[in-house]
């Protein structure tokens, strides 16, 4: 039973963020402290993050998104900076073939002009494939470094310091990017197809008789059909991803606990984790890709003014 709760307390430590938020007055922490005044403060525990509410903030989420993002435009700034006409260094044919993929793609699911898709798609494609590709790094490592190097600054008990190191595995995180292109997707229906021809879609979509008497009736239909599909696709969107790769970081986790049983155990799970390393390569660049055509997808419709010419009819 103690082998089972540490285990537990093993998994559970691995899928806490390192939260930081505001504890009301009179709250009594985990250490047994109670604070006199309400405190923004960082988390010791997965019940303190969850009574934080929904302004906690997930530092490490925040930290390795922005890092990512930031050492992505580093080096294709520096691709295109030093790229040249003749024969391309190892790095330049590499961020070329990414861009050329890229751009095939958009051309062959984007029909209509719009210069920010493409960039977008790269950016998309490459930021969400390196937050995935963090997923590869052994669990214990950087949370480890990160909770003994906290400890020995702040004299913090490393127990209660939480440190996620892939974002796309907190659904804050692939929700947000998801929400972001359902802003893009309303902004772009709107500017394309006007204020009108958006409400047109939401309401004289699928069911269209044509005679106002009648398609007055069929309008609530409509709107609650439309609405739930509109809706969908990011809660589809982020939540596939995040899905998928919450799925490949418990796995590793579990593997990663198969190495302290004995010396069998440890040879046992360094062939798995290293064959689920393999998989995950195609995984996490899989999850990467389908984030990016959906988008891409999604702007296409967004931009598209068939359904609203065949209403006008």
């Amino acid at each position: 039973m103690a082998a089972e709760q540490t285990a537990t307390g093993y998994i559970q430590h691995h899928l806490q963020n390192l939260a930081y938020g505001k504890l009301p007055a009179g709250y009594t922490r985990t250490d047994g402290t109670v604070l006199s005044e309400s405190t923004w403060t960082i988390a010791h525990s997965s019940q303190e993050a969850a009574d934080m509410g929904f302004w906690a903030v997930h530092l490490d989420t925040l930290g390795w998104s922005i890092g990512l993002g930031l050492i992505f435009c580093f080096l294709f700034a520096r691709a295109a900076k030093k790229a040249t006409p003749g024969v391309p260094s190892g790095f330049q044919s590499f961020v070329e073939v990414i861009v050329d993929f890229i751009d095939k793609t958009v051309k062959d699911t984007f029909p209509h002009r719009n210069s920010m898709v493409a960039p977008m798609a790269l950016t998309i494609f490459v930021w969400v494939f390196l937050m995935n590709l963090m997923d590869l790094i052994p669990v214990d490592w950087l949370p480890l470094a990160f909770a003994h190097g906290t400890s020995a600054l702040t004299g913090a008990d490393p127990h209660h310091v939480y440190f996620k190191v892939v974002p796309t595995t907190d659904l804050n995180a692939t929700l947000g990017m998801a929400l972001a292109v359902f802003a893009l997707m309303i902004f772009f229906s709107v500017k394309e197809k006007g204020l009108m021809g958006f409400v047109k879609e939401l309401t004289l979509h699928p069911f269209h008789s044509g005679k106002w008497y009648i398609d007055i009736f069929l309008i609530p239909f409509n709107f609650l059909l439309e609405a739930v599909s509109l809706i969908a696709k990011p809660v589809s969107l982020g939540l596939r991803l995040f899905g998928n790769l919450y799925a490949g970081e418990m796995i590793f986790i579990l593997i990663a606990i198969v190495f302290g049983v004995g010396v069998l155990g440890f040879i046992g799970a360094s062939f798995l984790q290293m064959g689920w390393a393999i998989f995950h390569i195609l995984v996490i660049t899989l999850q990467a890709f389908v984030f990016m055509v959906l988008t891409t997808v999604y702007m296409a419709m967004a931009h598209d003014r068939e359904e609203e010419h065949a209403h006008d009819q």
